[in-house]
């Protein structure tokens, strides 16, 4: 059995009704037992209320539950209750994080896993399926590769969840800058774009999936953007003050819960990457996806759903690291193409 937490939220309802769609039946939880029901009922799942105070209440909460996939965020603030069920319940762990702290602790708890047979995968959306798997693509035409720059373009509006993640992680530091410039160029595919470093999840997770420990992760950006990007981590202390994060969001997303879905069919996310060998070699490629938000749904549910059959390697493991590096490109609406 299947169970989505945070099935409500903006990210959580598309990937619940994807889920419907495949014919999963997913179990819809979360703390709001209304806003549940007025999900649930329609779709013809079970819903289930409960909180996140502890472990030994989401225990209770996911009874009967194979694969637990967790939807609410900011994941920092989250994960530890939902993990340590987990791990109790002998339940693989799946979440759509891109926060590094996530992943951290995922590798931290992999032993754990690996002892009680269950995959624990934070980064099953966009953030960071289609970075890893480019990352993974990079390291296997180039053995032995040194170090591994990605960068990407997800056009279209952030949600109000992604808005308060990223005020919550706003002092977090990209790659160093002493081998990664904060500021690049790159063609993603549309001609040049200025891009951004940022504190992306793959800074974790590549050197996983790839062995390539110097990592760094771009993201397209304009100015007015970028310098608000280099300001955040100066406000993170007013950010962490009750209240501030969420309104701050609110604020920065006009209240909107996130992208329509006219919006999300217009959309497309662009990601490029190039990995450089100890003698100077270098191979890049690019991949287009659909909307960001789009992309996750289908490639959470999927990731869902190969762990529902079985295929889910024990421990902490990555897109890349479980499904190879052509998981990214086999959700609907992706390609890659490699760059002489």
């Amino acid at each position: 059995m299947l169970l989505v937490y945070g099935a409500y939220g903006y990210t959580g309802e598309l990937i619940a009704r994807h889920a419907v769609e495949r014919g999963l039946r997913p179990v819809l939880a979360g703390r709001d037992r209304a806003r549940l029901r007025r999900l649930a009922e329609p779709l013809g799942c079970e819903a289930r209320a409960f909180g996140l105070s502890s472990a030994a209440e989401v225990l209770r909460g996911i009874e009967g539950a194979t694969v637990v996939l967790h939807c609410a965020g900011p994941f920092v603030h989250t994960y530890r209750p939902v993990l340590e069920a987990c791990l109790e319940a002998r339940a693989h762990y799946l979440d759509i994080t891109g926060e590094g702290p996530v992943f951290e602790a995922a590798r931290a708890a992999s032993e754990a896993a690996e002892r009680v047979g269950i995959m624990v995968m934070p980064g099953t959306g966009f953030d960071v399926v289609p970075t890893d798997c480019m990352a993974a693509h990079l390291a296997r035409r180039l053995p032995g590769a040194r170090s591994i720059v990605l960068a990407f373009r997800a056009l279209g509006r952030v949600s109000r969840g992604t808005a308060r993640t990223a005020m919550t992680l706003a002092d977090l530091r990209p790659a160093d800058p002493a081998r990664h410039p904060p500021e690049r160029t790159f063609d993603l595919g549309e001609g040049p774009v200025r891009c951004v470093s940022i504190p992306w999840g793959d800074l974790v997770t590549a050197p996983r999936s790839t062995g390539v420990a110097d990592v760094a992760v771009y993201m397209a950006a304009p100015r007015t953007r970028s310098m608000l990007m280099r300001v955040m981590p100066h406000l993170a202390p007013a950010l962490r003050l009750p209240g501030v994060g969420p309104l701050a969001a609110a604020l920065f997303t006009r209240g909107r819960a996130g992208p329509d879905a006219e919006a999300r069919a217009r959309g497309r996310a662009l990601v490029y990457g190039e990995a450089v060998g100890a003698d100077g070699r270098r191979v890049a490629a690019r991949q287009r996806h659909c909307d960001g938000y789009a992309y996750t749904a289908l490639s959470a549910v999927e990731i869902a759903a190969r762990a529902m059959r079985g295929e889910a390697r024990p421990g902490w493991q990555t897109p890349s690291s479980a499904y190879g590096p052509d998981l990214a490109i086999s959700i609907p609406g992706s390609e890659r193409v490699d760059v002489e």
